[in-house]
């Protein structure tokens, strides 16, 4: 799941669709905006990523929505966006790879 942001109403049930369609065994890799993305958008809209706080990601909420996982990387990183026109700019992210149990 590569910057597959969804609106706040619905991004756990769809993490929780997602997962059953997975193997036990399979492997989730995640990588979106993180929740304190937010404070590098408002400095710099060229960052880019979604204006909704409640669209982007902790470290809590994809522990929550993936709980029957392993996780061998779960970090928030902050990373320099070179992306074109509309991704560009020093931003935060959640970095995720798990095992389904």
């Amino acid at each position: 799941l590569i910057y597959a942001h969804f609106p706040p109403e619905i991004k756990s049930a769809y993490h929780q669709l997602l997962s059953s369609y997975l193997r036990k065994g399979g492997i989730v890799i995640f990588e979106a905006f993180s929740k304190k993305h937010i404070n590098y958008r408002l400095k710099n809209e060229n960052v880019g990523g979604p204006k909704d706080v409640e669209s982007l990601f902790s470290e809590e909420e994809l522990k929550s929505d993936f709980a029957n996982y392993e996780f061998s990387e779960l970090t928030e990183q902050e990373i320099e966006l070179n992306e074109g026109l509309y991704h560009n700019g020093q931003g935060s992210v959640m970095r995720m790879v798990a095992r389904k149990k």
